[in-house]
């Protein structure tokens, strides 16, 4: 029996023509930036968001912790979702590593954090407290996405207030097809984005951040701080490009497999959320942990948790939402 692994889409097995991509990539040193592969997955991703530079990284943990750590001083501040990633799912690694004070805020239902509570932290020049450098958003955020007039607002504050504004865009491409436009359009309001390679674009390891000369320059600094230098890493932004070359329309698939997951479980009776993108989250609530032993006996892989998040990708197919929705319904009548 195949396995249906819903818990991410950072699951995802490389395809055929990845592994080709791969396997012929031309190497270099990139810690002396003399990887061919690398340096055209950078300017690649430079261009196609807006950017001056951008630096191939092992994970978006170390993006965006490297984009904060080159927009923040030891002191400083970012504000932040509290329940972004930057925050609560990387190690506290701005807090730890940089020094950097978060000041979280709670998120909006929608995904976004609402900007009149975002200028009402922001702290005064004043030595009691740290110094407010950055706000840092997500998009997508849970699965949705946030409206271009919101970034457009989010750009004028900071613009107004003297921040920098970080995306989180480790589901760019996702948002950038529901929505219709090219990714630039998004980032074209931010100072730096962290994009990650794989998560729905399928490649098996890298981010890329991007922002100025300036901004890269010091964040190529702090990856080799933090031991992100790699060697020979064409090989892993091989697998980075073709992923930018043949994976992201592809992501309309996701979607439409979410939906149509999302409206089954509706029909059975459970509580769904809107799905946007590439999540569906349901409210299981005692059952989760029953729900997943079930499952994981059918070949399908949940997490345990009362909202429970299922993530498509491009290793789930539509057979697979149909064999998923079966297991849910046969669940309910035990």
């Amino acid at each position: 029996m195949s396995v249906i692994d819903l818990r991410s889409d950072t699951v995802t097995q490389p395809t055929p023509g990845m592994r080709e991509a791969m396997l012929a990539a031309e190497l270099g040193d990139d810690v002396y930036g003399e990887d061919p592969t690398v340096n055209r997955l950078e300017q690649h991703l430079a261009a196609e968001l807006g950017f001056a530079r951008a630096l191939f990284v092992p994970t978006g943990t170390m993006s965006n912790l490297l984009g904060l750590m080159a927009h923040c001083e030891r002191g400083d501040e970012y504000i932040v979702g509290q329940q972004a990633h930057t925050y609560k799912y990387e190690g506290g690694g701005a807090a730890v590593l940089g020094s950097i004070q978060p000041q979280p805020i709670e998120g909006e239902a929608d995904g976004s954090l609402d900007l009149a509570k975002v200028e009402a932290a922001i702290k005064q020049d004043d030595f009691h407290f740290a110094r407010t450098r950055l706000l840092a958003l997500e998009n997508t955020m849970q699965g949705k996405v946030l409206p271009m007039t919101y970034l457009a607002a989010a750009r004028e504050l900071t613009h107004r207030r003297g921040l920098a504004l970080h995306l989180d865009g480790a589901r760019l491409y996702n948002a950038a097809v529901r929505l219709g436009v090219p990714a630039m359009d998004i980032t074209q309001h931010f100072d730096s984005v962290s994009v990650c390679l794989s998560k729905g674009l399928g490649a098996p390891v890298g981010s890329v951040l991007c922002g100025s000369d300036e901004l890269i320059g010091k964040a190529r600094r702090w990856r080799k701080v933090v031991g992100g230098g790699m060697r020979q890493s064409g090989v892993l932004a091989a697998a980075g490009l073709y992923a930018l070359e043949h994976q992201v329309a592809r992501l309309a698939e996701d979607h439409a497999n979410a939906e149509r997951l999302a409206d089954g479980l509706r029909q059975l009776g459970y509580a769904v959320e809107p799905v946007q993108t590439n999540m569906v989250y349901a409210q299981v609530g005692e059952q989760a942990g029953a729900l997943q032993a079930f499952c994981a006996e059918r070949g399908i892989r949940l997490t345990a948790a009362s909202r429970l998040r299922m993530v498509t990708h491009l290793d789930v197919s539509g057979e697979d939402i149909e064999r998923v929705l079966e297991a849910f319904s046969a669940f309910a009548r035990v």
